[in-house]
């Protein structure tokens, strides 16, 4: 993927996220409104309320893994925030270690990284995140991991596969990012429950 394509791709990615972040917003608001009057309660509520806080979490984390990337520092909090919000909506749990802001450069590529642990690990786990004097490790231990072996090759200089799913353009894009930011990524399989990615 030429960096033209990069760039492009994450300034279409910042610009759905910015479009759809007010009208998921808007209807947060209108929900916690409704819910403040008693006008509307049961399950049906708590079923559109779900839904809705689940999109938010999700637009906000492809906000930083898909959207443009700058030197703009993210802290601790907000990105606690989203992968909280993400987790519950998932099956998978994020612990993340590092406790000072990180530039959104680096929490991005971060990012993509856990939807790849995400596709090995399809029945849910536990993902720990450490970033310690520049170095990042991500540790993935699940129950069940199923990994293609032709996706995870990119993290040995290995081509993205041809065509790329929309459920896999993590794997195309991530090799990109790493570069621009001058990372090699390498990845282990300790176990058959457990997998090591760093950067």
């Amino acid at each position: 993927m030429s960096d033209t394509n990069v760039n492009l791709a994450a300034l279409i990615g910042s610009r759905i996220c910015h479009d759809l972040i007010s009208p998921i917003g808007a209807i947060t608001n209108g929900l916690e409104l409704l819910d403040l009057t008693g006008a509307t309660q049961g399950p049906e509520m708590e079923l559109i309320a779900d839904s809705v806080g689940n999109a938010g979490a999700r637009i906000r984390f492809f906000r930083i893994a898909y959207g443009r990337a700058d030197d703009q520092m993210i802290s601790r909090a907000e990105i606690v925030s989203v992968l909280d919000d993400m987790g519950r909506g998932g099956r998978l749990r994020v612990d993340w270690s590092p406790a000072d802001p990180l530039p959104r450069s680096e929490v991005r590529l971060a990012f993509l990284a856990l939807q790849c642990f995400e596709t090995a690990m399809p029945y849910g786990g536990t993902v720990c995140v450490d970033s310690r004097a520049g170095r990042w490790r991500m540790v993935g231990e699940a129950g069940k991991m199923t990994m293609d072996a032709a996706l995870w090759a990119i993290f040995d200089g290995a081509p993205p596969p041809d065509p790329v799913t929309p459920a896999q353009v993590q794997f195309a894009l991530i090799p990109q990012v790493a570069r621009d930011l001058g990372r090699r990524m390498s990845y282990s399989r300790d176990s058959d429950h457990r997998l090591v990615l760093e950067f």
